[in-house]
């Protein structure tokens, strides 16, 4: 591939129907049937409504990664957790994955961008001279090529977390795939007593004041958010939009 002008545009998917073909009437109606569902029910009730072999979970690995891993690992042992590995993780965020992987046995699968394209990103520090094409070629293109095999796609994502996050709905889809967003009406509170009631551990770094951790260039100490690209308007890597 020629990298001399690539942009975020040439990254994404501009898939416009998702894998099952569901209708935008029929999501509507998955959303009305899942929103009185607490956030366990509804992962429950999604591995019966759906091939299990067609559901997408994946993980950062982050702040609170424990909390929904422990909630996967309960209700489906087997599945598999897809982890992006952008190459520029903090050391400390691929101990904790080594971690949770050994306490609660998970199957994880590293998704690891193309050599030359992350070669580039490098290269051209596009951390600091285009955060969106380097989050597009070290996080969305690897997990876009894995999205086509699968139907669902389960996050971990919590409306308090940002504004964007709050106006998602459980149910959406999202380029070619059908998000599923079982947590969006956690509370902050619900999520700490969940994670003291089952004594999981937080990332190493959070102790640290890092609430939000992505990758070691984009992040910093930080309440929130606040701490991802400092000074940049972004407050999303583009998974989730």
């Amino acid at each position: 591939m020629n990298t001399a002008n690539i942009t975020s545009a040439d990254i994404i998917s501009t898939a416009g129907t998702n894998n099952l073909g569901l209708t935008k009437e029929a999501i509507e109606k998955l959303n009305e049937e899942y929103k009185p569902l607490n956030f366990e029910e509804r992962i429950q009730r999604v591995y019966q409504d759906f091939a299990a072999d067609k559901i997408l979970v994946t993980s950062s690995f982050a702040a609170t990664s424990a909390y929904f891993l422990h909630i996967i690992s309960t209700i489906r042992p087997e599945q598999l957790i897809h982890f992006v590995n952008t190459g520029y993780h903090f050391a400390q965020t691929l101990e904790y994955r080594d971690y949770l992987i050994d306490r609660f046995h998970l199957r994880v699968a590293d998704l690891t961008p193309d050599k030359h394209l992350h070669a580039y990103s490098l290269s051209e520090n596009l951390w600091e001279t285009d955060p969106d094409l380097c989050c597009s070629v070290n996080k969305v293109k690897p997990l876009e090529e894995v999205k086509a095999r699968y139907n669902i796609w389960i996050s971990s994502l919590m409306g308090w977390q940002s504004d964007h996050r709050a106006s998602l709905n459980i149910f959406e889809e999202r380029r070619g795939i059908i998000k599923f967003n079982p947590m969006l009406d956690v509370t902050k509170e619900e999520r700490d007593a969940y994670i003291a009631t089952h004594d999981l551990p937080f990332h190493p770094m959070v102790a640290e004041g890092y609430e939000s951790i992505g990758c070691s260039h984009c992040t910093v100490k930080g309440e929130g958010r606040a701490g991802r690209w400092q000074g940049k308007e972004k407050t999303e890597c583009g998974l989730h939009l």
